[in-house]
């Protein structure tokens, strides 16, 4: 007889998940043990093999989900009807507040994804890619006789607005709305302007 699924199921994996995610953002991916996953989340080590199959499964869980949702969240912010420099100021804002609360998620894609088999790195590098294409069309916009000249101008300036963001994620994790809207505001900024002086 097929075993059925708990009421909880959905609301104890995702425990599992932002559990996982911060002991192998702490202790490190390689360091951590199904077993340690288990204490940490409260429950028995049988019970999170009844979730997860093996410690690389959870990863690739905790980053297939991070990441799916990140990119359906960013790719989905509505810039329809904007100026080019309002898309850009969207954006990037929608993206920093985006980041907020997935410290550990974003310190586990940047420290253990070259852990998972080549096939789910792919799928995880599709996810940011989508994110990357869609701010570089908006950056696009905004100088776009200077970038069809010189593409890999518009992939500088593109890399260097998500270099700024991820700067400020994860140094100043902790910062509240308002903060990340102000700053989101200076990277836009700077951003025009440099592009404007190109």
């Amino acid at each position: 007889m097929a075993r059925t699924i708990a009421k909880d199921h959905d609301q104890k994996r995702e425990q599992i998940l932002t559990t996982a995610a911060k002991v192998f953002a702490t202790e490190g991916f390689d360091r951590a043990s199904m077993a340690m996953l288990a204490r940490e989340c409260g429950i028995s080590k049988a019970n999170i093999y009844h979730y997860y199959d093996s410690k690389d499964a959870l990863l690739f869980d905790i980053l297939e989900t991070y990441l799916r949702e990140l990119r359906d969240r960013i790719c989905g912010i509505d810039i329809e009807g904007l100026t080019p420099e309002e898309k850009l100021r969207r954006a990037v804002a929608e993206t920093l507040q985006a980041y907020q609360g997935a410290d550990h998620e974003h310190q586990v894609q940047i420290g253990s994804m070259s852990a998972l088999p080549e096939d789910q790195q792919k799928l995880l590098r599709g996810y940011q890619r989508d994110m990357v294409m869609f701010m570089r069309d908006i950056v696009a916009s905004n100088a776009s006789t200077v970038f069809e000249q010189d593409p890999e101008k518009l992939r500088a300036t593109t890399m260097s607005v998500f270099g700024m963001l991820n700067w400020y994620y994860m140094w100043n994790s902790g910062a509240g709305t308002a903060a990340r809207e102000e700053y989101a505001d200076l990277v836009t900024n700077l951003t025009l302007g440099g592009v404007n002086g190109l």
